[in-house]
């Protein structure tokens, strides 16, 4: 915790024992004054009393005023930093770390879990710094006039601080337990209805879908009754306490008037301040039950901080070393956390200005190959190095100022054609972001648009079909001007003939460029150099569009089916 949180912290538990301390002079001083105007003395024996009511009355507001604004001010302060460190946390675990969270889950942890943490600094430690003051004050103050109402009060505030809170946690911890889990359980399932809404109604599984989060939602509303209900224990049992603590002051109080240790007047101070002080102390058992749901959070936010980052940073990076770029792969084996090899032996050669294909069926190893140029993912073995610097060397946001991607499931956000694409060079002119329409076929289109670049393109891109936001993505990183550039399936969602014209397009638009093209489309790859099959995370073979169809192979055999297909269509 940074040092001037934990200040702002110690300044509102001060305030806290000093708005306590005022309830607690008010008590006193409003208790003496009842009693005392009983009596009918001259008005100006009861002055000073009037005016303490009134200065106690007003400085425990501006006190309690003053410690919920420093207090939360503190609390909002440790929150972003918490919200960051979690942020920082899931960017390094992004993307391959990601997958073993389910979506809805992660975002329970990232916006609940981290929500429920603040609750330390507002909901437990406050009411023990205001237990504390209270308490002893009270003790010092009835212990002095009546020792054993002193005695039956810290006997009784003992009990509301131990037994009561810790029977409260016992009883409260099972439904805190199952509320963690099942609040991911319901934001799971309200995001997978969300998001898959026009697949589920297709497939008529709404309704399916919606029972399993009315399910979820059912079983989250009887967990937080369980838990308002042993609020409600704490709370009774603490009220309960609190009652007997006022009838032992009483009694206690009683016999020292009748003995003449305690002036009548001064039995209405301490009993009032009594009860003044076990008001004070209600918030215990809910505190300590907020404290058990705090502890829970931070376990499943310390899970999601705890796994082990898919790609580990250089303890002494080296310098990116100078253009041109050429990147060497040997013997390279990777995995995803907990998977099967995704690459298997893989060898790679791209020199400056390569244009090189690499294609293959689904789970080839395609995407993986990304993956592990862009530092995504480390290596189980094998080398991949960039002007013979090893990529492991090198900091991960620096490779990725050289080498950058396309990916073919890229987010595209709720912001205009424009925005969309300066994320990626934000300098950028408007005559470059029209060169980088043109290349993918988008800029007629984007000039018959009413708003032109100012389109909104909707949550996802929901406004542009499948075709068009692929394009979009493919433009965003022409713009960004990577010397290495990886395409991966970049004419997903076209028909063929689109297709066609975006691959030479962008075989055109990368010459000089060093290009990955990774695609299971084989239309079009005559342009490249250089031509790499992938089966089972292998290389099966590798030259050119020419030579692998002259070699017979399998090259050539998935060439002769897409080709059969596409006269089939026709």
């Amino acid at each position: 915790m940074r040092s001037g949180v934990t200040t702002r912290l110690a300044a509102a538990s001060l305030l806290g024992a000093g708005g306590a301390a005022a309830g607690l002079g008010l008590a006193a001083t409003a208790g003496w004054l009842i009693a005392r105007a009983s009596e009918r003395p001259n008005m100006a024996a009861l002055g000073l009393a009037v005016v303490g009511v009134r200065f106690f009355g007003i400085t425990r507001g501006l006190l309690r005023y003053a410690e919920r604004l420093v207090g939360h001010d503190a609390a909002f302060r440790a929150l972003a930093d918490v919200r960051m460190k979690v942020y920082a946390g899931l960017e390094r675990l992004a993307p391959a770390g990601l997958p073993r969270f389910r979506s809805g889950d992660l975002l329970a942890r990232f916006v609940d879990d981290v929500d429920s943490l603040q609750d330390l600094l507002l909901r437990v430690v406050p009411p023990y710094v205001v237990f504390g003051a209270s308490i002893g004050l009270t003790a010092g103050l009835v212990g002095t006039l009546v020792p054993t109402a002193g005695v039956v009060v810290v006997v009784a505030a003992l009990l509301c601080a131990t037994a009561v809170p810790v029977l409260a946690r016992h009883l409260v911890r099972r439904s805190e337990a199952s509320q963690s889990t099942t609040r991911g359980e319901l934001s799971t399932a309200v995001v997978d209805l969300v998001h898959g809404a026009p697949d589920l109604i297709a497939y008529g599984a709404a309704q399916a879908q919606l029972r399993r989060a009315e399910r979820a939602d059912a079983e989250l509303s009887a967990v937080a009754r369980g838990a308002a209900r042993t609020a409600g224990t704490g709370s009774g049992l603490t009220t309960l306490l609190a009652g007997l603590c006022g009838w032992g002051v009483l009694v206690a109080g009683i016999v020292a008037v009748d003995n003449g240790q305690l002036p009548g007047v001064l039995l209405t101070v301490v009993v009032l301040v009594s009860l003044a002080a076990f008001e004070l102390v209600t918030g215990l058992p809910q505190a300590f039950a907020t404290f058990e749901r705090v502890r829970l959070s931070r376990a499943r936010v310390g899970a999601l901080l705890a796994v082990d980052d898919p790609v580990r940073e250089p303890a002494n990076p080296v310098p990116l070393p100078a253009a041109p770029y050429s990147i060497r792969l040997r013997g390279v084996r990777a995995r995803y956390p907990s998977g099967p090899l995704a690459l298997d032996g893989i060898d790679l050669d791209l020199a400056p200005g390569d244009r090189v294909a690499v294609v293959g069926p689904s789970g080839a190893g395609k995407s993986t190959l990304a993956a592990v140029l862009l530092r995504f993912l480390d290596l189980e073995s094998g080398t991949a190095s960039l002007n013979g610097v090893c990529l492991g060397d090198l900091e991960s946001e620096v490779l990725r100022r050289v080498v950058g991607v396309a990916e073919q499931d890229a987010h595209v956000f709720d912001r205009t054609i424009g925005d969309n694409l300066r994320l990626a060079r934000p300098e950028a002119t408007e005559a470059q972001v029209r060169s980088a329409l043109a290349v993918v076929g988008l800029l007629a289109w984007v000039d018959d648009l009413p708003n032109g670049l100012a389109t909104e393109v909707g949550e996802h891109g929901a406004r542009l079909s499948g075709g068009q936001r692929q394009r979009l993505v493919v433009a965003r990183a022409l713009l960004a001007d990577f010397p290495v550039l990886i395409l991966d399936e970049p004419t997903e969602h076209l028909d063929p003939r689109a297709a066609d014209a975006l691959t030479s397009n962008l075989l055109t638009a990368a010459s000089g460029r060093t290009t990955l093209l990774i695609t299971h489309r084989l239309s079009g790859l005559e342009a490249v150099e250089r031509i790499v099959l992938l089966e089972a995370g292998r290389v099966v073979e590798s030259g050119t569009h020419a030579e692998l169809l002259a070699a017979g192979r399998a090259y050539a055999r998935i060439w002769a089916r897409e080709q059969a297909d596409l006269i089939h269509r026709e």
